[in-house]
């Protein structure tokens, strides 16, 4: 296991100095889902529900998750992102929704934490607004899907 980055040799929290990376370009794709009844999956689906369009909501709200994560994860850099997005698919099998999120920045640091916290953001507005009509939802399975750019290259969750 690498030594740990975000800590000094004092054991302090600190942020990673990348001023002597160099910037290239580099992507991650993360993923996640929230299992539901049947019923609300086909009132989201059908756009019935109170709060109005809960696919068109959670993406914007991933996409702000994207661009906001400095501010919520305290060691993150804060990065500009070139691209954001967030692909929701109903699953029937789960019942529930799966969530792909995806952002790329040239920089000189990932960008895996910023597709992270799309699809987590994404998830929790589906449960915001979707919460009045079940509140047994469940999300699961977020994760790092791939990752590509910097000095570690690509990786792939087998």
């Amino acid at each position: 296991m690498k030594d740990l980055t975000h800590i000094d040799e004092d054991g302090r929290a600190r942020m990673v100095d990348v001023s002597g990376k160099p910037e290239s370009e580099r992507s991650a794709r993360a993923e996640g889902c929230i299992v539901m009844a049947a019923a609300t999956l086909a009132a989201i689906r059908t756009g019935s529900g109170r709060k109005g369009d809960v696919l068109a909501a959670a993406r914007i709200a991933g996409i702000m998750g994207a661009k906001r994560t400095a501010e919520l994860i305290p060691l993150c850099h804060p990065l500009a992102l070139t691209d954001v997005g967030i692909d929701i698919d109903h699953d029937e099998t789960l019942p529930g929704l799966r969530i792909v999120a995806w952002a790329t920045t040239t920089g000189r640091t990932g960008v895996e934490m910023e597709a992270l916290t799309a699809a987590t953001i994404a998830l929790l507005t589906i449960y915001d607004m979707a919460k009045a009509m079940d509140r047994g939802m469940e999300i699961r399975g977020v994760r790092l899907v791939e990752k590509s750019g910097g000095a570690s290259g690509e990786w792939r969750r087998p």
